[in-house]
């Protein structure tokens, strides 16, 4: 059954007809392009599919598109300022080495964008939290926990 719905993506107003079994990261690669969301597990597990939904960091691939109708989603691909400037967590990823095979970057982005938004202040095991549902193969964890806490330093929060 085909659903009309309206979201707001990186800050523009779409309207969608989706199927109802449709996930939100689905359709936000399929229909909208914006391939920077992973598409990894399908099962929760891994938060390569990590967007922020009304602020609040949330698995593409656990939730159904219908039901982030009416609701604000931010993508990796939102987070790039005027002429793709790096936001300051892709700019610390970058700098920090905690991009690697860069697949599980941008669901670890967000998730730290979800956690700055609301504690712009994180001390290290506030910062392992907002991560825990991320999984990266690569790096391991000490570049990226580095990462964030040297955006929330620019970004004027953390001590």
């Amino acid at each position: 059954m085909k659903h009309d719905i309206e979201l707001k993506v990186n800050g523009d107003t779409v309207t969608l007809q989706v199927d109802s079994r449709r996930t939100l990261l689905e359709v936000l690669r399929e229909q909208l392009g914006l391939t920077g969301t992973k598409e990894m597990c399908n099962k929760g597990d891994c938060g390569g599919c990590t967007v922020t939904l009304d602020g609040n960091a949330v698995l593409s691939c656990m939730m159904l598109a219908v039901e982030a109708n009416g609701k604000e989603v931010v993508t990796i691909e939102g987070l790039a300022g005027e002429g793709y400037r790096l936001h300051p967590l892709q700019k610390a990823f970058v700098e920090r080495g905690a991009i690697q095979c860069g697949y599980c970057s941008p669901g670890f982005i967000m998730s730290a964008k979800a956690l700055l938004d609301k504690n712009p202040h994180p001390n290290g095991d506030q910062i392992r939290e907002a991560i825990s549902n991320n999984i990266c193969r690569c790096t391991g964890y000490v570049q990226i926990i580095e990462a964030i806490e040297s955006a929330a330093l620019e970004m004027g929060g953390a001590k």
